[in-house]
């Protein structure tokens, strides 16, 4: 009796274990990461392709953007937000602005509007400096 109990038992603990290892597992899948260093970007942009948006001000965009740059979409000014409804969730989103801050905040943004492919490159100047062409 006491044998069936302690097997009974110990089943029970390692499918425990082994729910709560394949479980963490799942999250890491799913919790995608975000920020990314401008070499990671370059990396995953030749394998991914997708669009490029500047969240900074008009004239900071003006005084100098990214030739890649699809988009300028403020963020302080409501215009990213706006625009959020007209882009296509199934796309691959690369953020950038002055320093990574607006741009980490948009693409948060993103992420708890539904869109899954979504990365934030950091600052317009680091991105200039690590040999991405800008006008």
């Amino acid at each position: 009796m006491w044998k069936t109990i302690l097997t009974i038992a110990t089943i029970l603990i390692i499918g425990l274990i082994m729910f709560n290892i394949f479980s963490n597992k799942t999250d890491e899948k799913e919790t995608q990461r975000i920020d990314i260093s401008v070499e990671e970007f370059k990396e995953i942009k030749t394998e991914t392709p997708g669009i490029i948006i500047d969240v900074r001000t008009k004239g900071e965009y003006e005084e100098g953007h990214l030739v890649e740059a699809d988009h300028q979409y403020d963020l302080m000014n409501g215009d990213f937000a706006a625009q959020l409804d007209s882009l296509n969730k199934d796309e691959t989103y690369y953020l950038y602005c002055r320093s990574g801050n607006r741009s980490g905040q948009a693409a948060r943004m993103m992420k708890q509007n539904g869109f899954e492919k979504v990365y934030n490159v950091g600052g317009f100047q680091d991105l200039a400096n690590a040999g991405f062409e800008t006008k």
